[in-house]
């Protein structure tokens, strides 16, 4: 079996695949750099076992991370508890077969580039990648999967809390659909606002960006809070929450 590790700004996902594909198991952690391999051993042990899986059964590992200073504790979890050495998303010698049109390659994201492998793999191209992570982003694929470029904006999460601490009176609020633009108290005005002003970000970059690539993109969105605004932005055809997980596997299978 085949654990993956997507290491992000707010969570780590961790997963057990089958190496044929079959996903027999995934849990969340927070995003803490303090967190021992120990720690995080224990923890996904007790959670393997619940699940009925050993952790002799690994037969491999695999990391993406956007957090450096996480990946010294995940690396040593891999070994000490699963007996493997880890392939790491961004060293050179892991090949994605991804051409990247960027500037400079070293700045992309690990989880953006394993999404592009994903989504193309899944879905063709040409595509707009929607991640509703700590930041939204949109990654744009190509017919051939080579990866485009992008734009990052606040993600959505951060902004409520942002208005929540910048201003002394609004509460912190859930992130919901309201029944109307215009609210009448003030947390149905917050809510309005944070969600309908990000259905209007969304419909608007995408619009820009296929107006500036003169092509007609398929739009895939991922990320925790991309089922609420799938249903609600016409422009995007569905919502794929394993996307970065299948990324990994893919590129697992791609380097072996």
């Amino acid at each position: 079996m085949l654990l993956a590790i997507d290491s992000g700004n707010t969570n780590i996902v961790f997963a057990v695949f089958e190496i044929d594909g079959e996903l027999k198991g995934e849990w969340r952690s927070s995003a803490d750099t303090n967190k021992t391999a120990d720690e995080f051993g224990i923890w996904l042990e007790q959670l393997m076992q619940l699940k009925g899986l050993s952790h002799a059964k690994i037969e491999a590992a695999i990391i993406a991370s956007v957090v450096p200073a996480t990946l010294f504790s995940l690396k040593t979890l891999c070994r000490k508890y699963f007996n493997c050495d880890p392939m790491i998303i961004g060293d050179k010698s892991v090949d994605l077969g991804i051409t990247i049109h960027v500037k400079n390659v070293e700045e992309v994201g690990a989880d953006r580039l394993v999404n592009a492998l994903a989504a193309h793999e899944r879905y063709g191209g040409p595509l707009i990648i929607v991640d509703f992570g700590t930041a939204t982003t949109f990654d744009v694929i190509d017919r051939y999967g080579g990866y485009l470029g992008g734009v990052i904006a606040p993600g959505i999460n951060l902004s409520t809390e942002a208005l929540h601490q910048a201003a002394a009176q609004l509460p912190r609020i859930a992130v919901v659909r309201p029944d109307s633009v215009i609210g009448k108290t003030t947390v149905a005005a917050m809510q309005s606002g944070i969600f309908w002003g990000y259905v209007s970000l969304i419909e608007g970059i995408v619009k820009r960006i296929k107006d500036e690539t003169e092509q007609e993109l398929d739009v895939i969105a991922t990320g925790g809070l991309a089922p609420l605004f799938t249903q609600s932005i016409d422009c995007i055809r569905l919502s794929d929450g394993e996307l970065t997980l299948r990324g990994l596997l893919a590129a697992y299978h791609r380097n072996n």
